[in-house]
């Protein structure tokens, strides 16, 4: 390895992708020796590798200057070019001036090219300016790839990565705390159990799956239970209120740590990824490796799954009572091989791109 590498990024809390993505491979480049500064996190986290600091108070700064020069930063925040920060974004580019760190972007935000039209032109302006200085971009998928280098004119090297990377074996073996085995007993005790992971705001679709099984419920007479996994970054009360009224059969469970997912998916029959803007979908895959068949929205990762159009209740409807009553569960064996592959593979691009040799 010719130069540090530095990750620039959330660790969980909250418990969105972005999260869960950095999470898991601050695990795998540990041995590596790459350091990490967190946004948010835990104190537990802390440790010789892992600064938490409090951005907004320009906490990740004096990391930079203390760790950065010369380094290689991959930087998956998001003040910096998805919504470029007029005060956060030029004092990186002058620590940038600086230390001379190459500044890797990952960019993990799949709404971007449908946003930026919306753009105020002081985000235009800040948004250029941080194009002009990024050394080589990772995204997440080829549309991202292809708008920054077709319609922004990004003339830099541009690596796609799906954030799909393998589970650490330690989130694995992680047991389901007392707590929540108590909190999910009346989910348990349902003849068929759905799960769904999401915020109650309405572009991730809790309302949806909550009317669809309510749906199923009514035509089929089963007793079906759904757990909605609320990560809790955002909310909408009048949406919570509304999509959780009379259905005592839905149960909340608010920050479950991502390895406790896993287990809390495995007790589950079908899982719903309801959200319309969807960049990847770990959770998505999350569910196949925990042998569930999948009912998602055609956005983001949609191999083997049941598909829907974002807002389609009929069709969700349609699509979840094949996922409850026609299993496949040799197939979803088969995609959980595939994706597993596609993770390790994802995971040697990160290290190539840092120059962390084939790991």
């Amino acid at each position: 390895m010719s130069r540090k590498v530095l990750l620039l990024g959330p660790l969980p809390p909250p418990y969105g992708g972005v999260s869960v993505y950095m999470s898991a491979l601050r695990e795998h480049l540990k041995a590596d020796g790459v350091k990490m500064c967190a946004l948010y996190g835990e104190p537990r986290d802390c440790d010789a590798q892992t600064t938490l600091v409090k951005h907004r108070r320009l906490g990740h700064l004096p990391v930079l200057l203390r760790e950065g020069r010369g380094a290689r930063v991959l930087d998956a925040t998001h003040f910096h070019l998805e919504y470029p920060n007029k005060i956060l974004l030029p004092l990186w580019l002058a620590a940038k001036r600086l230390l001379g760190f190459e500044w890797h972007k990952n960019v993990l935000d799949g709404s971007l090219p449908a946003r930026y039209p919306d753009f105020t032109r002081l985000q235009r302006t800040l948004f250029h300016l941080a194009l002009r200085h990024v050394d080589e971009f990772v995204v997440v998928s080829h549309e991202l790839r292809d708008w920054l280098r077709d319609e922004m004119r990004a003339t830099q090297k541009i690596t796609v990565v799906p954030c799909l990377l393998p589970i650490p074996r330690r989130h694995l073996e992680r047991a389901l705390p007392v707590e929540n085995e108590n909190r999910i007993a009346p989910f348990m005790r349902r003849a068929r159990r759905v799960a769904s992971i999401g915020v109650f705001i309405p572009s991730y679709g809790f309302a949806h799956v909550a009317e669809a099984v309510e749906k199923l419920r009514a035509e089929t007479g089963e007793e079906i239970g759904l757990v909605l996994l609320d990560g809790t970054f955002a909310r909408d009360e009048d949406y919570r209120a509304a999509t959780l009224r009379g259905r005592d059969w839905i149960t909340v469970l608010e920050n479950v740590p991502n390895p406790e997912v896993y287990q809390i998916l495995k007790r589950s029959d079908a899982f719903v990824r309801a959200f319309g803007h969807e960049s990847y979908g770990i959770s998505r895959i999350e569910a196949v490796w925990c042998g569930l068949p999948v009912v998602a929205t055609t956005a983001g990762e949609t191999r083997g799954m049941h598909t829907y159009n974002f807002g389609d209740v009929e069709e969700l409807t349609r699509q979840l009572r094949r996922a409850l009553h026609d299993p496949t569960a040799r197939d979803v064996r088969d995609w959980g091989t595939l994706f597993q592959r596609e993770a390790e593979e994802n995971l040697q691009a990160l290290r190539k791109s840092l120059d962390l040799g084939g790991g």
